[in-house]
Parts: C-alpha cells; structure tokens; sequence
C-alpha cells in the first residue's frame, strides 16, 4: 500500500539514495548525475523552501519523493514540483499509485486546478503527465532559471 510520510532530517541518506538512484534526472537538472548531501539539506531544509515534501512509501518501504507548493505567489496556482520514484522501482505503476492517492489529497483540499514543470529533454516525464491527464500550456523557466514545459490538470 502506498502512503506519504514528511520528510525530515535525520533521513537524509534516504533523500539522497532515492535522489542519486535517477542520474539521468540529475544530468538533466543540474548537469551532474549525483547530488551532494549538503545540496539536498539545502533544496528541502532551507528556511528558503516554501514547499511541502513528503516521502511516497510502500508499505514500510521509502520509494519515492513528492513536493507540492499549494498557492505558487508566481502564478497563483497550486504546484506540483517533484514525484521521484527510486530507479529500482521504476516501471511497476508505483508512481501512477502515488499520484493518484495525491489527487485524493488535493480534492480533500478542494484544490481544482495543479500545475507542474517539465525539464525540456525529459520525454519519459512529459509522456506519464500526458497519460495523468495534464496539457501543456507554456515553456517557462523556473526559479533556477532552467526552461520547463509547464503542464496543468483541472478537477471539476
């Protein structure tokens, strides 16, 4: 059974294991196929970090990353930032449950409208959002100044 857990600190190994498991993500995103240690405290511990981060568990099993902004002060839309699954649990449908047990958190929420940023080469992502039921919408760059595919999905 798949469930979300906040992340916190003293788990950091876990962060960066599932993190560094998708090099070519890291390649894509920051031109290196690792993260540091020190770079992902400062991405999800930082005083700057506005999102909530949660860790996508199955069963007792740490698999995946979700991060979600609820009101981005940009556009004023909800944010999707991050749902990483662990390589090694790549192509089992465990993303498609994540998101999906998500969706059930932002219609609780009332949330009718999300929005996420596609890194331009990352066509396996691009294709799961279509199959999510997102459309694109724009190319933007994002707060590091790397250019996105900006998708969104309405709830009615």
């Amino acid at each position: 059974m798949i469930t979300f857990e906040k992340i916190t600190q003293d788990l950091i190994e876990v962060i960066e294991e599932i993190t560094n498991s998708n090099q070519n993500y890291n390649l894509m995103e920051n031109g290196r196929l690792t993260r540091t240690k020190e770079e992902l405290m400062n991405e999800y511990f930082s005083t700057s970090h506005q999102s909530e981060t949660l860790f996508i568990k199955l069963d007792d099993t740490y698999i995946g990353l979700i991060d979600f902004l609820e009101l981005n002060p940009r556009d004023e839309f909800p944010w999707l930032g991050l749902l990483m699954i662990h390589n090694d649990y790549q192509g089992y449908g465990f993303g498609t449950n994540a998101f999906l047990l998500f969706e059930k958190r932002l219609m609780e929420k009332n949330i009718s409208k999300l929005r996420l940023g596609v890194l331009i080469n990352n066509h396996q992502a691009k294709t799961f959002w279509i199959s999510q039921g997102f459309n694109y919408v724009e190319n933007k760059k994002n707060t590091d100044g790397i250019e996105v595919e900006v998708y969104e999905k309405y709830y009615s």
